[in-house]
């Protein structure tokens, strides 16, 4: 964050000392109640006070600046050089009859705008870096037409009226012109920044502004020959240095630049109309031909900005377009695109020329974002859709649906090819690796052989494809499971047993609980598959009637990742082998293997720790009878909040209920 320096006391007194200075010096010049000597004082050296504090004012702010160290010890030379010259002038000039041109007092003002100039073109760049074509050419046509304004009021006051030796004419000018690019480039600066995002410019450019305008006046005062010492338009200078002197001593952080607002574009309309203006007056009364010149340089440039404009807004439009029409993450065409493709297709349909339309649902892919996170989901989505895009290019079209649905849309000269294409495309839309499998269902219709109505299509399509997913929804998941449950039983040791009953009570309980249809079918297979790493566990352990000691508790503990890793050898039940093996964590951080405590257990797990345990329960087994349902679920709730979750414990007793009603010889749980 940007240090805001505070004004020191001293820096106080001198800007109040430059107020006071302009104060007295203005009463004098408008009542003129000072006596005569000491008012002639005033007017020889007032000025010369006032830039000299105002110089050391943008001294100290340079001192102090971080970001505009340079700037303000420009501005500070800039105001050194006016003093200088003006001291210069009432001490070796005041009371000369005739005055040199050019005398030294007019080098030291003329060098006044070179550090005026680099300090105020410094600032511009830095807040004006990052703005476009359209905006630099406003701070143009705004340069221009002040520019011609200046050439047409000033410039030509002063030309007419200039005589005398090259140099004394070249001095003579010199001003007018410096005037004019100063004034040029800060309504440039301001037409480009506005004044929100000007910064220290918004006092910096009315100082300024105002010294060129009074030394304007000045010059067409001495053209005229209607100038008088110590008039008002001599208060114009300290005036303008005393701006100055207040944008330093306010010690004003840099602003950055912000979007300009809209009222910035009066400046370049006024310019527009006011170059109008003149060029029209000049058929009537002539002017210069440097403003002239200007003014066509102006609408010569606001034709360009007006193109630029023009091309901007078109770019905008597509860009619009192919927003509302386009997929964000993928690129390719969303669901409106399709609507509008088909409705085009449809115009010119022939039945010799079918046109097929697939519907493409990913299968696995909310395993893999819960496996792998959103991130590498979302880069799937990208490669995937890159795949089908890439297999379509030149002969059909390829669409994101929205999530993990796709669709494509391609011709056919010959209806054998619908499989072929189909099957491409699914493969296309298919991923294997480590950990995942990624496979797609999919259902296609064609136009107009079996529908000429676009909504019927999509219908069509879409319920053909959730007929084959959940055809295929058992195949590589289920039966990897079943295998697993196979062996579990052909192990013996009672190892498989009453492995349906858990998974019924477990899957209800997720139901309960408002899982999915997905979570639901995750439950299960983790109900089923709860015990497979007790394959590895000794029988003499598995089927000891007394309890096991600290050896055999360890060993006996290594069950669940040892299941955790045969699981995991299938790729599509990479989640089923993660949730196995945080089957025995405690709600309260005791368990094992990872000590995890409260919902950093899958909730999942959490469902099958309680119905395992519950039929570890009611289950007879060596030395022991088995519970009856009253006592085991009293037990459940006894171990709430310590072993297990107390909202999934009241959710199994409700779904434990459910099932014995289905069952009426078994008893009802009496504390339901």
């Amino acid at each position: 964050m940007t240090r805001i320096a505070r004004p020191s006391q001293w820096t106080g007194w001198l800007f109040g000392t430059m107020v006071a200075t302009l104060a007295v010096y203005a009463v004098d010049v408008v009542f003129h109640p000072i006596p005569a000597g000491m008012s002639e004082v005033l007017q020889k050296y007032g000025t010369s006070v006032v830039f000299f504090g105002a110089a050391a004012l943008c001294a100290t702010k340079g001192r102090a600046a971080s970001h505009e160290r340079i700037e303000w010890w420009l501005f500070s030379l800039a105001m050194v050089l006016w003093g200088a010259a003006s001291t210069y002038y009432s001490i070796a000039l005041w009371n000369l009859e005739t005055v040199p041109l050019p005398s030294i007092a007019d080098g030291l003002w003329v060098a006044f705008y070179i550090p005026a100039y680099i300090a105020i073109s410094r600032l511009l760049r830095k807040r004006a870096g990052s703005f476009g074509k359209g905006a630099w050419l406003d701070a143009v046509i705004g340069a221009l037409g002040v520019g011609g304004a200046a050439a047409l009021l000033v410039f030509r006051a002063v030309l007419q009226r200039t005589t005398g030796t090259p140099i004394a004419v070249v001095t003579n000018l010199a001003y007018p012109l410096g005037d004019l690019g100063l004034l040029a480039l800060l309504v440039a600066a301001m037409t480009m920044l506005g004044w929100r995002g000007s910064g220290v410019l918004r006092w910096i450019a009315p100082a300024f502004a105002l010294f060129a305008v009074a030394d304007s006046i000045y010059l067409v005062r001495v053209a005229d020959g209607t100038y008088e010492l110590g008039g008002i338009v001599d208060l114009g200078w300290p005036a303008a240095a005393v701006l100055v002197g207040f944008a330093a001593w306010r010690a004003e952080s840099p602003l950055p630049s912000v979007a300009r607002s809209s009222t910035v574009i009066a400046i370049p309309a006024a310019v527009g109309l006011s170059a109008l203006v003149l060029l029209v007056v000049d058929h009537f009364v002539s002017t210069t031909a440097l403003a002239l010149c200007l003014a066509a340089s102006s609408l010569a440039v606001i034709l360009v900005r007006l193109y630029l404009s023009l091309r901007e807004n078109a770019g905008l439009l597509e860009h619009s377009r192919r927003e509302a029409t386009s997929d964000a993450l993928t690129g390719l065409g969303n669901r409106r695109q399709l609507a509008s493709d088909l409705s085009a297709h449809l115009e010119r349909l022939d039945a010799s020329r079918p046109l097929e339309l697939t519907l493409f649902d990913l299968d696995g892919f909310k395993q893999y974002n819960d496996t792998f996170g959103h991130p590498a989901g979302d880069q799937l989505l990208e490669r995937l859709s890159g795949a089908l895009s890439d297999l379509l290019a030149g002969w059909g079209t390829a669409y994101r649906m929205g999530g993990d649905e796709f669709c494509t849309l391609w011709y056919l000269d010959d209806a054998d090819l619908a499989s072929v294409s189909t099957k491409d495309a699914a493969l296309a839309l298919s991923e294997h690796g480590d950990g995942f499998s990624i496979a797609c269902s999919h259902g296609s219709v064609l136009l107009p052989t079996e529908t000429a109505d676009a909504a019927e299509a999509l219908r069509m399509a879409d319920r053909s494809m959730y007929q084959r997913k959940r055809s295929g929804r058992v195949s590589a998941a289920r039966q990897s499971a079943d295998v697993l449950q196979s062996a579990l039983a052909e192990r013996g040791s009672g190892l498989g047993d009453s492995v349906d009953g858990v998974g019924d009570l477990a899957s209800m309980t997720a139901t309960e609980l408002g899982g999915s249809p997905e979570d639901v079918e995750l439950t299960l297979q983790t109900a089923l598959l709860r015990d497979v790493g007790k394959v590895a566990i000794p029988d003499d352990i598995l089927n000891k009637a007394g309890s096991l000691d600290d050896a055999e508790q360890a060993f006996m503990r290594r069950h669940t990742i040892i299941g955790e890793r045969i699981i995991s050898a299938a790729p599509s039940l990479a989640i089923v082998a993660r949730l196995v093996g945080a089957t025995q964590e405690c709600y309260d951080g005791r368990g094992y293997p990872d000590g995890l405590a409260g919902d950093d257990i899958p909730l999942i797990a959490r469902i099958v720790a309680i119905c395992d345990a519950y039929e570890a329960m009611v289950t007879p087994r060596a030395g022991r009878s088995a519970w009856g349902t009253p006592e085991a679920v009293q037990e459940l709730r006894r171990c709430a909040g310590t072993q297990f979750d107390p909202r999934v414990v009241e959710a199994f007793v409700l779904a434990l209920a459910a099932v014995q009603a289905r069952a009426p010889s078994e008893p009802l749980v009496a504390t339901v």
